[in-house]
């Protein structure tokens, strides 16, 4: 059985890469990474340290693996056609160019194969992702390619949480990977057009959507609720785990604001027992000193995190439809307005400090309108821009 994993990034390589390796399947990564893709070829394994609070580090070593440059787009194609499994793991904004490379592999299947489905594994926590590939590939094959009968568009809620590895980590083994001990994949059970791969740590449901967003205005919000509030008290203070006691109870009013939210949108799914359970299991891993995650990590890219549907807008949204306060979520909001936490070189993240010269000038109502695509006029997009003006401008 082969796995054929697009993208050998942090999510790809320590999380489904090595789930799909521990079950005894193949795995080929696809990566434009030139070096990572030599590397990988080099050594043919990779190790992903598991990080445990108080505990013995873990080593794993994964593999035997392979990888392919995605700038082959033939050679790409080719391991598409003959996978059993393909994944990706490249990040929302990378999709449009990762997708065609997709399109060539199922075109090629088809000639080879005509009968025989291919299921994609969506490993990206974004909303929407699936029907951003239906439109891509649909564009890509023409309208008579049977897609809903050969191609598998399975959505996913990505929880597993991976630190950026310092230079310094990386100088003995350029490929080594740190990760949280979490590997549960949770999937969409009904897009599957093949069988299901049997595999430990795969959790189907056909309540997707609800995991998604709990993913994002759970799980998400709260980490990063504990990176912005943890940066406007304590800016020196670089680890999460460090900043996190700081803030611990504004983080959880936050975080239990949502699951009100999440309990009114998705009834048949969660129960308020469960997601209180679910916000002390991930408030436990937010401490996770071992794992050394930073505030930098978690709280950059303000415009992907204050867009529309991401962790914080998407939240304020979800409340206004269902009429509820979305007070906690807009604070988290204001103080993301001042969080400018460096990397270990002392450097922004590249989108912050854009965002830093060139909107957030123009003040909040700029923000809420440009990065957030909230109009006044739509009653929802007017509560959530009422709500942060309401505290003014940080």
């Amino acid at each position: 059985m082969k796995l054929v994993q697009i993208g050998a990034g942090s999510i790809g390589r320590s999380f489904v890469g090595a789930l799909f390796s521990g079950a005894g399947w193949d795995v080929v990564f696809v990566d434009v990474d030139e070096r990572l893709v030599s590397l990988l070829n080099g050594e043919g394994y990779y190790t992903v340290v598991i990080r445990r609070e108080g505990k013995a580090d873990e080593y794993r070593r994964v593999g035997p693996v392979r990888a392919v440059n995605g700038a082959d787009a033939e050679a790409a194609a080719g391991e598409i056609a003959g996978a059993d499994i393909t994944a990706t793991s490249v990040g929302k904004a990378a999709l449009p160019r990762a997708i065609p490379l997709i399109a060539a592999g199922l075109e090629k299947r088809r000639r080879n194969d005509p009968r025989r489905p291919l299921d994609i594994i969506i490993a990206e926590n974004a909303r929407g992702a699936p029907g951003l590939f239906r439109t891509i590939l649909a564009e890509k094959l023409g309208p008579s390619y049977p897609l809903d009968d050969l191609a598998g568009l399975v959505e996913t809620s990505i929880g597993k949480m991976v630190p950026l590895m310092r230079a310094e980590d990386l100088v003995h083994d350029p490929l080594l990977l740190y990760a949280e001990e979490y590997e549960t994949l949770i999937a969409d059970r009904t897009a599957f057009r093949g069988p299901p791969p049997e595999i430990p740590g795969l959790f189907l449901t056909s309540g997707i959507n609800a995991f998604v967003d709990r993913k994002l205005f759970i799980h998400n919000l709260g980490h990063a609720a504990a990176a912005y509030f943890g940066y406007r008290t304590a800016p020196a203070r670089s680890l999460l785990a460090d900043v996190l006691p700081l803030v611990e109870p504004a983080v959880r009013s936050v975080m239990e604001e949502s699951a009100l939210v999440l309990e009114t949108e998705y009834p048949e799914v969660f129960t308020g027992e469960d997601l209180a359970l679910h916000i002390d299991d991930l408030l436990f891993r937010f401490k996770n000193r071992a794992l050394g995650d930073t505030v930098h990590r978690v709280g950059r890219d303000l415009p992907r995190k204050l867009s529309r549907d991401d962790r914080v807008t998407g939240a304020m949204l979800l409340s206004a439809k269902h009429g509820l306060s979305p007070d906690h979520t807009a604070e988290v909001y204001r103080a993301a307005l001042s969080f400018a936490a460096r990397d270990e070189a002392g450097q922004l993240f590249p989108a912050d400090e854009d965002f830093r010269q060139n909107t957030l000038p123009r003040g909040t109502e700029a923000v809420l309108r440009e990065i957030s695509a909230l109009d006044p006029a739509v009653r929802t997009d007017r509560a959530v821009m009422e709500a942060v003006l309401a505290g003014g401008e940080p």
